[in-house]
């Protein structure tokens, strides 16, 4: 079982990187009562993981191969992200594995397979279905059970470090192959794998690898649920030799401090029982546990973290006359333009993060008095000291009365506000803590003409707590300004020097112009909460208070990092 087991122990969390999805989800996997297909042992399963993508099936990930077992409970963790709005299609398959040859190979045996999708797995948590043999034949009384965890935002993830000295030695010509088993017991009295790690050959002393874990997957969160852990002498044919056990909780691990390591005697209740002298069949010792907390975009919100959102507006010629019916900039007194449309709908959700709800609103592209130069960054009050407005009915009014005064001109250069903005987030982004963050929502009416200054500008600006909107209003054709968005690929600047992250979303407003202000919002603003975790996650910064920890404060040694 085991020797297999190792390139596969770790959990496949998929810890890092933004996190767009709903939310993240740990599958594990056991099966019961599979076919026996080998003449002289039992079958030794694997299970893959397929995921359905485009029509085609696509291995994802799969387990370690358990040796000689028919009742396999598997030790590796499937990390997957789970969209709430999508059918997302999964096949476990299993196979008794010959060797160390690929699944695909004859040698190999198909014991059967499952579909369902991860919603399902989801809703019920636990799944447990018939595995089926090619042609919808049940692979005799054969079961699969699907656990589903769900990672959430206020979570975080455990690395453990064991060790053991003097386990009995259960072999007769060496010394025992200890591994060990970690389960969680359940609210209902069941046990739960958590982890089982590598085994150590012919050692007493067995120095385990450090291991990753989920805190919701250890001990659901709760830090007095009991562990039941439980060492084993390996044996290749599946008769694993029973060491010891002992029970542990997460508030006792938590007691580990420099220099210091928490230890469990190790003991085989057969032998206490019979045994006078029995002391312990070894001592398992906790050597190191370092924290990780995963920080959500509410973690940073619920700390206290101010979101100052900036408006800027093409003022250029290509607009039309604001005095024309035609114009983009046309006030009609009955109905809002596409200008205003999209400046109420994302800031309107904005200013429910900003607390004192004064917002900077600059133009571009216009003659501007006293002696009408042409300005690229301008305050729509006029106020160069204090471009701020109250609310959003602020800028509104300061938008309808700033367009009398001026004379639409051009070109189109947005790189002097992406500049401008990023200094001063650069400001705030001096200060090492989670208390400020800025959005830059941009609305024009054509592609830019400064491409390569703006190209630059989002590169620099990719290092600061600052993510930009760019809304695109009329019926120009923008194919240009999706080279901003780093969706299709990485932007970079002139030079080639990559952006440091993903900080632009571009949306045409007319994909939206019969829908609601929400649903513009809604795409507008979809990326918006993992640009701000990976920002503070780069930069390694906690959220300055968060509303509830998850845990009571670790003791050293324990590095608090976050991680999305």
């Amino acid at each position: 079982m085991m020797n297999e087991v190792q390139e596969a122990t770790s959990p496949a969390t998929s810890l890092s990187g933004p996190a767009t999805c709903v939310s993240k989800v740990e599958l594990r996997v056991s099966c019961k009562a599979l076919l026996d297909r080998d003449t002289l042992n039992k079958s030794d399963p694997c299970v893959v993981l397929m995921v359905q993508n485009n029509g085609q099936w696509i291995e994802l990930d799969r387990t370690e191969v358990i040796k000689s077992n028919l009742h396999p409970v598997f030790g590796k963790v499937f990390g997957l992200d789970y969209y709430f709005e999508e059918v997302q299609k999964l096949r476990f398959e299993v196979y008794d594995i010959h060797g160390t040859h690929s699944i695909g190979t004859r040698d190999d045996d198909f014991l059967g397979g499952m579909e369902c999708t991860l919603g399902q797995i989801v809703a019920q948590k636990k799944m447990i279905k018939p595995l089926l043999l090619k042609y919808g034949k049940y692979a005799g009384k054969s079961t699969i059970t699907v656990h589903a965890e769900e990672i959430s935002g206020n979570n975080g993830y455990v690395e453990l470090s064991f060790c053991a000295k003097k386990l009995d030695d259960k072999d007769l010509f060496s010394k025992s192959d200890p591994f060990l088993e970690i389960f969680r017991i359940n609210d209902d009295g069941t046990e739960q794998l958590v982890h089982r790690t590598e085994v150590i050959k012919n050692n007493l002393n067995p120095v385990w690898e450090p291991f990753k874990v989920s805190l919701i997957s250890l001990c659901s969160c709760d830090e007095e649920r009991k562990l039941k852990c439980l060492v084993w002498d390996y044996d290749s044919r599946g008769k694993h030799d029973f060491i010891g056990e002992f029970y542990a909780t997460f508030r006792e691990m938590q007691k580990i401090s420099s220099g210091n390591k928490v230890s469990w005697d190790c003991m085989n209740p057969k032998y206490k029982q019979k045994k006078r002298n029995y002391k312990n069949s070894g001592v398992v010792i906790l050597s190191d546990l370092k924290l990780h907390r995963v920080y959500s975009f509410l973690d940073y919100i619920m700390g206290g973290c101010q979101i100052h959102f900036t408006v800027a507006i093409d003022f250029t010629a290509s607009n039309g006359d604001p005095r024309n019916s035609c114009s983009l900039h046309y006030i009609n007194p009955y109905q809002p333009n596409e200008y205003l449309k999209a400046l109420i709908a994302v800031g309107e959700i904005c200013q429910d993060y900003d607390s004192d709800k004064r917002f900077s609103a600059l133009g571009f592209g216009a003659r501007i008095p006293p002696n009408y130069e042409v300005s690229h960054d301008f305050a729509i009050n006029f106020n160069p000291e204090d471009d701020e407005c109250e609310g959003i009915q602020g800028v509104v009014e300061a938008y309808q009365n700033c367009l009398p005064k001026i004379q639409l001109y051009g070109p189109t250069n947005v790189a002097p506000i992406i500049n401008r903005i990023a200094k001063v987030a650069a400001g705030d982004g001096n200060i090492k803590d989670a208390s400020r963050y800025h959005i830059l929502l941009i609305l024009t009416d054509g592609v830019v003409t400064d491409m390569a200054d703006t190209r630059e500008a989002i590169v620099r600006a990719s290092y600061q707590p600052l993510s930009i909107i760019i809304v695109g209003v009329g019926n120009a054709d923008f194919t240009d300004m999706q080279i901003l968005d780093g969706d299709d690929g990485v932007l970079r600047s002139p030079k080639g020097e990559p952006v440091l992250r993903d900080i632009v979303q571009f949306v045409p407003f007319r994909d939206f112009k019969t829908a609601s202000p929400a649903a513009l919002a809604k795409c507008v603003l979809a990326e918006v909460p993992g640009q701000v975790v990976e920002y503070f996650s780069h930069k390694a910064i906690s959220p300055m208070s968060p509303m509830r920890e998850l845990l009571t404060p670790i003791l050293s040694p324990v590095a608090t990092t976050p991680t999305e």
